[in-house]
């Protein structure tokens, strides 16, 4: 029997010397311990090197897919055909059934052939001659590195460190130029104040100041390659009448210098978006299209790698950039954020604040396909990316709308108008709130009230009060002994005393008005007496 053993090296065809030993499958392995014990099992026949790397990748691709390469196949009628009695052992089921129908050889696939194989490949130094043991290393590994880019489809062009760097630099560079910029409007401001005011752009002011220098040479400059006439104009006039301070050439030059260096890097900034877009857009051009190429930049920088990224949920990519607000979140039990680097994306910032979880929510979803397509494609076309993008601008669409129908109350909940009605705003004066008097229950108020009318009709208005007065006191003394059976004992003594200091005032104040109304009638009577007596005086002289 025949063994077909493949190694990165090339292929290897053994010949089996004692057969009857591969009956035991379970003590074969005893049988290659040793190397002398692996050569009196299997012999080697025939091995043939591959020529390079390329040929080994191609060669092992083709066993993975169950195909049979030209080089096995020259091998195969060059040694197998001699000995076609024999059966040929493989690895492989489906490479055994191709070779039987191509070649005519009958082959064999057992656990008997796979115990063998674990067997050959325990000794395989010792079975195959003239390959050292670091050289097979090295190529085991160059072959696995190749089989895995080719199984991945990995392209090298396709390397995003590249844009891991250019977004690094591109936030140091954002950072360095703020800082030179803001010295070099501070340190020019003590010359020229007024300019920083009337020109706001950074790099037109660094512009200007390197141009120019002095701010007496404004007025015999020529400045229209840079500023609008109007601006122009007003820059030489503010010139003019300056409140800055004097300063030397020396200063003027190194300030000129430091707009040198503003201007150089904001060059080189351009310059590197540039190459970021375009980087991007051969990288991952979906997600581009998705997020935009800075987001989708940073995106990458901060999983690490495309690859990585393309590992991650969609619900992590929603919320990746904001992990110290996530864990702060969830340690304090509060809401978790629902966005982190894609609040930067352009359509999330197209929304409105109550509709922005949501369109983060189906971007991150419709991104996270975008990332494992341009990982893991094959295609580098940017039709998907366009098309989630397009789906994700409708549902945008379809929340503002939704929310502008609610708002102006059209389709089912139609906008009624309520009927106008004048509603005075006049308050009346409500006497009662002055009543010093307790208060006193519904049905005994009710009660009073009808014993008022009774004897307002039956007696006059003076014996009226003192009923009311009575029947009041009555009502007070019930409210008391009420009162009084509720409390404890203890305080029954003291309540008792009140009680008679109570009906005593009371009974002074009805003594006081009966007294009021005879005095008041006394009064009356006599203004009724002087006034006939004034009379009588009258018609005494008239008689005379």
């Amino acid at each position: 029997m025949l063994v077909l053993f493949e190694t990165a090296a090339g292929y290897a065809i053994f010949k089996v010397l004692d057969e009857k030993k591969l009956q035991e499958i379970d003590s074969l392995w005893k049988e290659f311990e040793t190397p002398e014990k692996a050569n009196k099992v299997v012999k080697l026949k025939h091995f043939e090197k591959f020529q390079d790397t390329t040929e080994a990748l191609a060669a092992s691709t083709a066993l993975v897919e169950g195909k049979i390469n030209k080089n096995l196949k020259k091998i195969l009628k060059k040694i197998v055909a001699k000995d076609a009695h024999e059966q040929l052992a493989v690895a492989d089921a489906k490479l055994g059934g191709v070779i039987k129908e191509k070649l005519n050889l009958s082959c064999l696939h057992s656990p008997m052939v796979t115990e063998l194989m674990r067997g050959i490949r325990s000794q395989m130094e010792g079975l195959i001659t003239g390959l050292p043991s670091r050289e097979m290393a090295a190529m085991c590994l160059g072959l696995a590195h190749s089989l895995s880019r080719y199984k991945l489809k990995f392209s090298p062009d396709k390397v995003d460190t590249m844009i891991v760097q250019a977004i690094s630099l591109l936030d140091d560079l954002d950072k360095e130029l703020n800082n030179y910029i803001m010295r070099c409007r501070e340190w020019y401001g003590w010359h020229f104040p007024e300019l920083g005011k009337i020109i706001t752009d950074n790099l037109t002011y660094c512009k200007c100041v390197r141009k120019i220098g002095d701010r007496k040479n404004f007025a015999c400059s020529d400045l229209s390659e840079a500023l609008p006439e109007e601006v122009e104009e007003e820059v030489k006039a503010a010139a003019e009448i300056s409140m800055g301070t004097e300063v030397s050439e020396e200063d003027i030059s190194n300030i000129q210098h430091l707009c040198d260096q503003v201007i150089e890097i904001s060059d080189y900034r351009a310059q590197l978006y540039d190459y970021l877009k375009n980087r991007m857009m051969a990288i991952a051009p979906n997600l581009t299209i998705m997020v935009g190429e800075l987001v989708g930049a940073r995106l990458i920088a901060h999983a690490g790698s495309l690859l990585n990224l393309a590992k991650h949920p969609a619900s992590t990519v929603q919320i990746l950039g904001a992990e110290k607000a996530l864990f702060r979140a969830l340690k304090t039990k509060r809401d978790t954020p629902k966005f982190g680097l894609i609040y930067h994306a352009s359509l999330v910032g197209q929304t409105t604040a109550k509709n922005k979880g949501k369109i983060s929510r189906m971007l991150a979803a419709k991104t996270a396909l975008t990332i494992r397509y341009d990982a893991l494609g094959d295609s580098s076309s940017a039709e998907m990316g366009a098309e989630n993008r397009l789906k994700v601008e409708t549902r945008l669409r379809h929340l503002e709308e939704k929310g502008i129908r609610r708002i102006s109350g059209t389709g089912k909940a139609l906008a009624r108008a309520d009927k106008y009605q004048h509603k005075s705003e006049v308050k009346t004066y409500d006497p009662s709130g002055e009543s010093t008097l307790p208060p006193v229950p519904g049905k005994r108020k009710r009660e009073l009230e009808d014993e008022e009318e009774e004897t307002t009709t039956t007696a006059g208005p003076g014996k009226a009060k003192k009923a009311k007065i009575v029947e009041i006191k009555v009502e007070e003394e019930e409210v008391e002994e009420e009162e009084e059976q509720e409390e404890p004992v203890v305080k029954k003594k003291k309540k008792k005393k009140e009680k008679k200091m109570k009906a005593q005032e009371e009974a002074a104040w009805v003594a006081d008005e009966e007294e009021e109304e005879p005095s008041t009638s006394i009064s009356v009577e006599t203004s009724e007496k002087k006034k006939k007596k004034k009379k009588k005086i009258k018609e005494e002289p008239e008689d005379d």
